[in-house]
């Protein structure tokens, strides 16, 4: 049934058991990509090679597996050439799926925000004639918002309604946005200090990826996903502790202001 289904043959090994193999059209249909990025994909090195039966190149299952990891590397944010080093380094005799559990772990994301789109006439009622050109370029300037033909799209619905909801207040929203303007400097900051400290002290070992060994990868893995969760947990902590100082010293200048 060429041109069809994938074609299946029968293995050699003697087992009698079945071993399915494709034909490039059908690999690359099985894998939902076009036999244009399939070839790309040999060219770069990123697929092994074909059995050859005369002219005929036949893929089996661990081909297949490999484009669908490349599928899944790529729709996580991977680079191709990062996927081939990768790659690369299983085929030199360690475990890439390692080495892909160690770089999902490092570059998973740490926000879970919702982006929210709002559109102009909803803008105008919760910010009326606040609602200028340069409060808007400044939203834009800190990447918190992208402007559309009907609206904006804000990064965080979060970020939005605390937004919206000081401006209900009575704080400016000028104000507001330069709150965050600042926030956002310290919060890099403090992100700073905490992606130096994994870095200094416990991803040492990856200036030389090709030297990381399996165990070595599975290790930082581990450490890795323990220690994330304390990164938020002492940034919250600290930021109350800080607000409680912060709150004390205001109150009693305000206490002890002259008439």
């Amino acid at each position: 049934m060429l041109g069809g289904v994938e074609t299946i043959r029968r293995a050699g090994d003697g087992s009698g058991a079945a071993a399915r193999e494709y034909r490039v059209e059908e690999l690359a249909r099985a894998a939902g990509i076009t036999t244009r990025t399939l070839r790309f994909y040999r060219e770069r090195k990123l697929l092994q090679p074909p059995r050859k039966e005369g002219r005929i190149a036949w893929y089996g299952e661990e081909h297949l597996e490999r484009l669908r990891m490349i599928g899944g590397l790529l729709e996580r944010g991977h680079t191709l050439g990062g996927i081939a080093e990768l790659i690369g380094a299983g085929e030199s005799g360690r475990d890439v799926a390692e080495l892909i559990g160690l770089r999902a772990a490092i570059t998973a994301p740490w926000s879970d925000e919702t982006p929210v789109h709002v559109g102009w006439a909803e803008l105008a009622a919760a910010f009326g004639d606040q609602l200028t050109e340069a409060n808007t370029r400044e939203s834009v300037d800190q990447g918190y918002i992208t402007v559309q033909e009907d609206g904006i799209t804000h990064i965080s619905r979060r970020l939005m309604d605390a937004t919206t909801t000081l401006v209900a207040e009575g704080v400016p929203l000028a104000a507001v946005l330069a709150a965050c303007r600042t926030a956002q400097d310290h919060a890099d900051a403090v992100a700073e200090v905490f992606t130096a400290l994994i870095r200094d002290q416990l991803l040492g070992a990856l200036a030389h990826v090709e030297d990381v060994t399996p165990a070595e990868a599975a290790r930082l893995t581990g450490q890795i996903q323990r220690v994330r969760p304390l990164a938020r947990t002492v940034a919250d902590a600290q930021f109350a502790l800080a607000m409680d100082r912060r709150v004390h010293a205001e109150y009693d200048a305000v206490l002890h202001r002259p008439d």
